[in-house]
């Protein structure tokens, strides 16, 4: 990697951090000059705008959640397992989350409502990948006889990533991981009902 590059990365890092913890509104360039020891000049010659580097904060600190869940459902050889394990990668996220200042999604959703339209598009992007990686998982269960044939992807999707993100926040609010805690039991149990294989009656029940 070229000394240039690697000086990107180390803004995108930084912003990550900035951004997720302070949000867009509560987070300025000078705030990032502190962080990274750049000028605005070479911040800026790197990106265009300050948009610019909130998006790649927000696809960095979002890469490293998602890389930490898929390497968690790659373990996993049934589309069942998959499932639990996507869920379980979220376990303790609120008190010790990958990412610093918690779930970007959550964050800039929140902030972008009505106020940030390009940021709130790329949140939305963002979720319709997680729940296309979700419904992927459901579908496959599906051929290979392993989910029920009745089952939506497109609702288990949503079931799933809506819990997990309203849990986040109440226990982001709340400062506890409980909540959480609750609702990935509680999608546990949903994602078996889902489920044609025998389940362990030692695990996800």
């Amino acid at each position: 990697m070229s000394k240039a590059e690697l000086t990107k990365q180390r803004i995108i890092e930084k912003a990550a951090i900035l951004f997720n913890k302070h949000g867009y509104a509560g987070s300025s360039i000078n705030d990032l000059m502190k962080l990274t020891g750049l000028q605005k000049g070479g911040i800026y010659n790197h990106f265009k705008s300050k948009d610019e580097i909130a998006v790649a904060a927000f696809d960095h600190t979002l890469g490293s959640i998602l890389a930490a869940a898929i390497a968690k459902v790659s373990t996993q050889t049934t589309s069942i397992d998959r499932l639990h394990a996507f869920v379980d990668s979220f376990r303790g996220f609120t008190t010790q989350p990958i990412g610093e200042g918690g779930c970007p999604i959550l964050n800039t959703a929140v902030e972008s409502d009505d106020t940030h339209p390009l940021l709130r598009r790329h949140a939305q992007e963002a979720v319709n990948s997680i729940m296309a990686l979700i419904a992927s998982i459901v579908e496959l269960g599906i051929r290979q006889g392993e989910i029920i044939d009745t089952a939506n992807h497109e609702q288990v999707s949503t079931i799933v990533l809506a819990s997990i993100e309203g849990a986040i926040m109440m226990s982001k609010l709340y400062g506890s991981d409980i909540y959480l805690d609750r609702s990935i039991e509680h999608l546990h149990g949903y994602i078996n009902s889902l489920s044609l294989l025998p389940i362990d009656s030692g695990s996800h029940i």
